[in-house]
């Protein structure tokens, strides 16, 4: 094997993801974009040209190869095992004051953005449909798991479960998977002014959505960064991704299914993490130190995982 060949193919996929957050810190850091830029764009992507990307990689795709029942059901699983693993490790190791927010910062990652343009890269089509069904998974699990995190430990906050079922039926990525699936599973023939019209519009997703994640880091909180905030980027980076990952593998998964959870598994901790622990009164400034060390650290761990993963021949 040659391992330069791979190596040189590892950065192939994910140097070209990684490079769009790096000019995103460097477009806001020279002032070439803004907070209102970056706001509005954000928005954009999540309530439109993501979506559109969703339906559009799902109508397109061959259902018999992405849908896979037994990949939702293991990611959903994983994700719950990844759950209660950083909560066990943040009761002995974390104040109770940032448990919360030390468990959400360790097990939900930016899939729909970094996970998708990484499925996506490597993938290509199958990556994109593959990974937009598992979205479904994502944002369910995800949301419910963080605010029973937050709620726990965060004085003065119940869980508001109609709430929370609201927004999860009211989300564009759910609505757009929910949408796609009767279109493909009935062979429906859409027009190809449409289809065109479509990509053309969800091609903006990914190099937006990327320039946006690198626009709201902050670099300096680097410079304030904690123990906390180590110890939950590492777990998310490092720990969780490979029991993940070796789990599904020992569980029979390979090839494209394996790499599309390891990518998802590995992705870096999700922005929307501060918002909801902003939102919640918490430590606003260990769930952004948090993000910004994880997305950084991304750059090399799953580099290293798909490197790894492609010499052992698992993927």
């Amino acid at each position: 094997m040659n391992l330069l060949a791979v190596f040189q193919h590892t950065l192939n996929v994910t140097l070209p993801v990684f490079a769009m957050v790096f000019i995103g810190i460097g477009l806001k850091r020279g002032g070439w974009i803004d907070p209102a830029f970056v706001s509005t764009a954000s928005a954009l992507v999540f309530k439109a040209t993501m979506p559109t990307l969703v339906f559009m990689s799902i109508v397109q795709a061959d259902l018999e190869t992405s849908l896979n029942p037994s990949m939702l059901g293991y990611f959903a699983l994983a994700t719950l095992a990844s759950f209660a693993l950083a909560w066990a490790w943040a009761h002995f190791r974390v104040g109770r004051a940032d448990r919360g927010v030390y468990i959400q910062g360790a097990f939900r990652g930016n899939c729909a953005i970094v996970g998708l343009a990484l499925a996506a890269s490597m993938y290509g089509d199958y990556g994109l449909s593959a990974g937009g069904l598992l979205l479904g998974v994502v944002i369910i699990s995800y949301n419910a798991l963080s605010v029973v995190a937050l709620t726990t430990f965060q004085d003065g906050q119940a869980t508001n479960w109609r709430s929370i079922l609201g927004q999860v039926a009211r989300n564009p990525l759910i609505l757009a998977v929910v949408a796609a699936l009767p279109v493909a599973l009935s062979d429906v023939a859409l027009p190809a002014w449409l289809l065109t019209t479509g990509d053309y519009f969800a091609s903006l997703t990914l190099p937006l959505a990327l320039i946006c994640v690198g626009a709201t880091l902050s670099v300096k909180a680097l410079r304030n960064d904690s123990t906390t905030a180590t110890s939950a980027s590492l777990m998310k980076m490092v720990v969780l991704p490979i029991l993940a990952t070796a789990g599904a593998w020992l569980a029979g998964f390979s090839g494209r299914e394996l790499g599309v959870m390891f990518l998802f598994f590995s992705s870096p901790t999700a922005a929307a993490s501060f918002v909801m622990v902003k939102a919640m009164n918490g430590n606003a400034r260990l769930a952004a130190n948090i993000i910004a060390i994880s997305t950084l650290l991304a750059s090399l761990t799953v580099t290293g995982g798909v490197f790894g993963l492609r010499v052992a021949g698992l993927i």
